[in-house]
């Protein structure tokens, strides 16, 4: 079951156009990503600034069906999956109800768990273990 996660689309979020600019999607999805964090117990002071481990995304990629404009109600729906024991992805369905619940975006993240000081792929934590576990 997907982390649910709900916002209104701002005037700032857009363009000169007066749609959702395109990397704003991903900052929409990263606010997705920390709140799912936070609803499952972790600290978000703690986990971003980790002395021991970093987990940097290092894909990203979005796909747009249709415009999101200001005051428009989105639902993005999360779902982490584990790839291998040092990394994981997410993918995000974004929804808005200005189109009758239909799909406005879909996007991709992949993050990998690195040790902070030297830069070499390590372990992810068992904090991060558990939080992919409840979806």
């Amino acid at each position: 079951m997907p982390f649910i996660y709900t916002r209104t689309v701002r005037f700032q979020d857009t363009d000169a156009a007066g749609v959702v600019y395109f990397a704003n999607v991903l900052a929409m999805c990263h606010e997705a990503y920390e709140a799912s964090l936070v609803a499952s117990g972790i600290n978000l002071k703690v986990f971003f600034s980790n002395p021991d481990r970093a987990i940097p995304i290092v894909h990203a990629s979005v796909d747009f069906y249709r415009p999101m404009f200001p005051g428009d109600r989105l639902t993005i729906q999360l779902t982490p999956k584990q790839v291998a024991g040092d990394e994981f992805e997410i993918t995000y369905q974004i929804f808005s109800e200005s189109v009758a619940e239909k799909s406005a975006s879909k996007a991709l993240t992949k993050h990998v768990c690195i040790d902070a000081v030297n830069r070499t792929r390590k372990q992810l934590s068992e904090e991060l273990m558990q939080w992919l576990k409840q979806f």
